[in-house]
C-alpha cells in the first residue's frame, strides 16, 4: 500500500502549495485509519520540502513517479520516498530514499549500528544505508513482479539537516554506503545527479503501481530455512530492531566471555522475527566458537528443528545445539558461553516431569552462561506455571551481576505484516482495548464459521498448496484416543463433528506431520511455530455474555496440565484464581490465533460468542456488497458504454468463458461494461480487464485475480505472461480450451520465413498437479488473445 503516490511535477505543486503535509496526513487516516503524531507531521514538512527542492532539476523528468510511506511487504514498515522511472536504457527503475531529520550521529563498533539523538535521548539504530539497502533487498526478495519484470531497485539515504560525513561516511561503513550511498546537506546537488543519472525518463509503464499490485512470495518458514541458516546462509534478512538486536547480542557476548556476566531481555509480540533472531545468533555464536545453546520450554519448536536438521549433522550434534529449559538444574556455574531463550514466557520455576528438581529455571539460565538473551513476550504466558516475566528476569541477573540491556522488537513479519489485525485479537478478546475493533483496511484473511465442518474442509483445501495449514483448538476436551485410537476427543453433537487431537505417535512434530491436518492441535503443539492458515475452535472456557468476554476454567479438560492447581487456588483466593485463569484462556487464544502468516478461520462452540465474532468481522463483508464494483472482488467503478471514456479511463471487462477468442482488434464492443482504470495507470487501446481463476500460476497472478491484459502488443512473447487459446488445451483449473502461462517457443527457418515447430506454455505456480502444456505443431491453430500487464484487484 502507497499513501501519496503522483508525478514529480504533481508532487512539487503540492509542496510549493504548502499542502503535502495535510494529504498525506488525510491519507493515512483514510488508508490506515489511524491519526498522524504532530511530530510525523513535522518530518514530512520538513523532509518533502528538502526533496521537493532535489527535484527542482529539470534533468528529473517531470512525469517520473512519485510514491511517499510505501508499506513493505509481510511488515509494518514503510518506505519514506521512492521516486521511479527509466534509465538511459529504457530500463524500468525505482530509487528508494530513506530520509533522515539527524543533525549528527555518533559512531559504534557494531556492524551497521549508528547512536544518533531522538526525542527521548540518544539511542542506537541501524545506518540509513543499511536501512534503504535492506528495505530494497526486501522487496526484491518477497516481490515477484521485482524480479521477475527486471525493475531495477536502487537505494539511497538523505539526510538533509547533516553537515559532517566523517562519522556517517566513516571506513568502518563502508559496506552499506557502497551499496547504498548517503547524501548529506552539502550533497543535495550531487543526489540530484544521482537521480538524474538513474532516472532520465518518465515513469510511462506505471512501475509503481505494479510494485504496488505485484505478486507476494509466500513468508520463508524459519523451520524450513533452518538447515541454510546454521551452515551461514542469510535467509532472513534483518531489518531495523532486528539487525540492532543481532548486533547489540554479538557485542554482549563478545564483552561477557573476558569481563562481566551479561543479560539480553528482548521484547517481542507474535511475529516480530524472535525465533528467526535467535537461530541467526545461534548460528554465528556456534561460528565464532563459543559453547553456545538454543533453549526452550515448549518441546515443539525444538523437535520441528531437529526433524529439519536431520540427515544434516550428526544426532548428537543437533541434540546438543537446542535443549529444554528444564535441562539446568545441576549446571556448573559459566559452563557455557552464551544461552540463547527463546520463548522466556514458558519458563517455569521447578524443573522435572514432577516438577521437583531445581531452583529455578530464571536463575540456572543466568548462573550458567557468561550471556544469555531472553527472548519474552510476556502476553504468551499460557499455563499457571509460567513464570518468564521482564521484572523476574532482572531481579535474578541483578542477584547473579549480570548486566542487564533490554531491547524490543516491533517490526511485524506474520499475519500479513498487519498490527492491525493483532490489535484487533487482543480487543476481540477483550485483552485491551484498541481503535481496531473492526477488520476495516486489515490486509489479513479472517472468517468466522457456523458449522465446524465448512471449517475443517476450508482448512484442508488450504493445506493442499503447500502443507500449511492446521486446526488448533482450546484445550476443553478429553484426550481420549491417547489410549483408545478408535475414538474421538472433540465431539459437537449438534453438527455431527467428530475429530481427534494429534496423534501421540506425532508428538510435537504434530505441525510437520504428513495428513496431520486431520488431527487437531492444541497450544502445546503449535506454540513458537507458524503455518500460511490456522483454523481455531474456540471452546466453552471462553465465551461472551451481553458482550462481555467471560473465561471459565471448569470448562477446561482434566487433562490440561495448564491450570493445574486452579481449584486448590479458587478455594484460597477466588479473586486471583480467576484473573489468573482468564489471563491464561484469552493468552491461549492470542496465541492460536496469530500462529497464521496468511490467514484465521474461527468457530466458537457457543453460538452467542460466535455472533459475536461475525459481527466484528461484518464491515468487511459489508464493504465487499456495497462495493463500486458488481464484480466480485473489482473494486473499481463499472459503467456501460455510454458512460465510458473508451481507452482513455476506461477499457473493457470482459467474461473469460465468452470472450476468450474475441480479442483480435482493439474496437469499441458492443454489450461489454467497462471498468476505470487507475489513475496511476496509461490507459492504452487494446487493453482489457478479465479474472485469471486457478492456481497454475499463482506466483504472479494469485488466484480469482482481476488482470489487465493487451491484446496484440507486438515483439517477441518468448518468457511473457499470455492469455491463449487452442482447442487441445484442457487447462486443469476450469477444463476449457483457453489459459494463462509463460510462453516458450522453439524455432526453425524454413527458406525466408521462420517457423514454431514447439511452443510451451509453462505455469509459474508452487502448486502441485501442474506441468507445461506442450504444441507440436506450428502454432497455426493457437490465438494469443493478449499479453498480461498486472494484476489490478485481488
Amino acid at each position: 500500500m502507497i499513501v501519496y503516490s503522483a508525478t514529480k511535477r504533481k508532487f512539487v505543486e503540492d509542496v510549493r502549495a504548502n499542502r503535502i503535509a495535510e494529504i498525506i496526513e488525510n491519507e493515512v487516516l483514510r488508508k490506515l485509519n489511524r491519526n498522524s503524531p504532530r511530530n510525523e507531521r513535522l518530518s514530512w514538512e520538513n523532509s518533502l520540502q528538502y526533496m521537493s527542492q532535489v527535484l527542482w532539476d529539470e534533468g528529473i523528468p517531470s512525469a517520473a513517479g512519485v510514491a511517499i510511506e510505501y508499506n513493505l511487504p509481510m511488515t509494518n514498515r514503510r518506505v519514506d520516498f521512492i521516486l521511479t522511472g527509466k534509465d538511459a536504457d529504457r530500463n524500468d527503475t525505482s530509487i528508494i530514499i530513506e530520509l533522515k531529520q539527524w543533525q549528527e550521529v555518533k559512531k559504534t563498533n557494531k556492524d551497521a549500528i549508528v547512536k544518533t539523538r531522538f526525542l527521548h535521548g540518544e539511542q542506537e539504530t541501524n545506518h540509513p544505508s543499511y536501512q534503504a539497502w535492506s528495505y530494497s533487498a526486501l522487496i526484491e526478495d518477497y516481490n515477484e513482479t521485482v524480479r521477475k519484470e527486471s525493475i531495477r531497485l536502487l537505494p539511497c539515504a538523505y539526510l538533509h539537516n547533516m553537515k559532517s560525513r566523517d562519522v556517517i561516511n566513516d571506513p568502518f561503513y563502508v559496506e552499506h554506503t557502497s551499496r547504498a550511498p548517503v547524501f548529506i546537506s552539502p550533497d543535495a546537488l550531487k543526489l540530484s545527479e544521482f537521480l538524474k543519472q538513474h532516472v532520465k525518463y518518465g515513469d510511462s509503464d506505471n512501475i509503481m503501481y505494479r510494485i504496488e499490485h505485484g505478486v507476494i512470495k509466500p513468508s520463508k518458514n524459519l523451520a524450513d530455512a533452518l538447515v541454510s541458516m546454521l551452515d551461514g546462509n542469510p535467509e532472513f534478512l534483518m531489518i531495523d530492531e532486528q539487525k540492532l538486536v543481532y548486533e547489540t547480542a554479538l557485542d554482549l557476548a563478545r564483552k561477557a566471555q573476558k569481563g562481566r556476566k551479561q543479560t539480553l531481555i528482548v521484547k517481542g509480540g507474535p511475529g516480530t522475527g524472535k525465533s528467526v533472531v535467535a537461530i541467526n545468533l545461534l548460528a554465528e555464536l556456534t561460528k565464532r566458537e563459543l559453547l553456545v545453546q538454543y533453549v526452550s520450554k515448549n518441546a515443539a519448536p525444538r523437535e520441528v528443528f531437529k526433524k529439519k536438521l536431520t540427515g544434516s549433522r550428526k544426532k548428537s550434534h543437533i541434540d546438543q545445539m537446542f535443549k529444554g529449559s528444564g535441562a539446568y538444574t545441576e549446571i556448573e556455574a559459566n559452563k557455557f558461553g552464551a544461552l540463547i531463550v527463546d520463548e522466556a514466557h514458558r519458563l517455569n520455576e521447578k524443573s522435572g516431569l514432577y516438577g521437583n528438581l531445581g531452583e529455578n529455571q530464571i536463575k540456572e539460565l543466568i548462573f550458567g552462561s557468561r550471556f544469555n538473551i531472553f527472548f519474552i513476550d510476556e502476553a504468551q504466558r499460557v499455563t499457571l506455571q509460567d513464570i518468564g516475566t521482564v521484572e523476574s528476569i532482572k531481579r535474578w541477573a541483578y542477584e547473579l551481576e549480570s548486566d542487564v540491556t533490554e531491547l524490543e522488537l516491533a517490526s511485524q513479519f506474520r499475519c500479513n505484516g498487519s498490527d492491525g489485525y493483532l490489535a484487533w485479537v487482543d480487543n476481540s478478546l477483550q485483552i485491551r482495548e484498541t481503535a481496531n475493533s473492526t477488520l476495516e483496511d486489515i490486509d489479513y484473511d479472517v472468517k468466522v464459521f457456523d458449522d465446524p465442518n465448512q471449517l475443517r474442509a476450508e482448512i484442508i483445501e488450504k493445506n493442499r498448496l503447500t502443507n500449511k495449514a492446521r486446526l488448533v483448538a482450546g484445550y476443553c476436551w478429553d484426550w481420549a484416543s491417547k489410549k483408545d485410537k478408535e475414538k474421538f476427543d472433540i465431539v459437537i453433537s449438534q453438527y455431527e463433528f467428530k475429530a481427534q487431537w494429534n496423534l501421540s505417535e506425532d508428538g510435537s512434530l504434530w505441525m510437520i506431520a504428513e495428513n496431520s491436518v486431520n488431527q487437531i492441535g492444541c497450544i502445546h503443539t503449535c506454540q513458537g511455530l507458524e503455518l500460511d492458515y490456522i483454523g481455531v475452535i474456540i471452546g466453552e472456557d471462553f465465551v461472551i455474555r451481553d458482550g462481555i468476554a467471560i473465561t471459565d476454567a471448569s470448562k477446561r479438560s482434566s487433562n490440561d496440565r495448564s491450570i493445574r492447581g486452579f481449584k486448590t487456588m479458587l478455594k484460597k483466593d477466588p479473586e486471583k484464581a480467576a484473573q489468573l485463569t482468564a489471563g491464561i484462556i484469552k493468552n491461549t487464544y492470542r496465541t492460536l490465533m496469530t500462529r497464521g502468516q496468511k490467514g484465521c478461520y474461527i468457530f466458537c462452540v457457543d453460538a452467542e460468542t460466535g455472533e459475536y465474532f461475525k459481527n466484528l468481522t461484518q464491515s468487511v463483508a459489508e464493504n465487499t456488497s456495497t462495493s463500486l464494483s458488481p464484480y466480485q472482488g473489482l473494486n473499481l467503478p463499472i459503467v456501460s458504454i455510454e458512460d465510458a471514456y473508451p481507452y482513455v479511463t476506461h477499457v473493457p471487462i470482459y467474461d473469460l468463458h465468452a470472450a476468450a477468442g474475441s480479442f483480435s482488434e482493439a474496437q469499441v464492443i458492443e454489450g461489454v461494461q467497462w471498468v476505470e482504470l487507475p489513475e496511476h495507470i496509461n490507459v492504452s487501446e487494446g487493453m482489457f480487464v478479465m479474472r485469471v481463476e486457478g492456481e497454475s500460476m499463482n506466483r504472479r497472478i494469485p488466484n480469482g485475480s482481476w488482470c489487465l491484459f493487451k491484446s496484440n502488443p507486438g515483439g517477441t512473447r518468448n518468457g511473457k505472461v499470455v492469455l491463449v487459446q487452442h482447442r487441445h488445451i484442457d487447462d486443469p483449473d476450469h477444463g476449457g480450451s483457453y489459459t494463462v502461462k509463460v510462453y516458450h517457443s522453439d524455432k526453425t527457418i524454413e527458406g525466408d520465413m521462420t517457423i514454431n515447430t514447439r511452443i510451451v506454455l509453462k505455469p509459474d505456480t508452487n502448486a502441485f498437479g501442474y506441468s507445461s502444456i506442450e504444441l507440436e505443431d506450428n502454432g497455426e491453430e493457437l490465438t494469443i488473445i493478449g499479453e498480461y500487464l498486472a494484476v489490478i484487484s485481488d
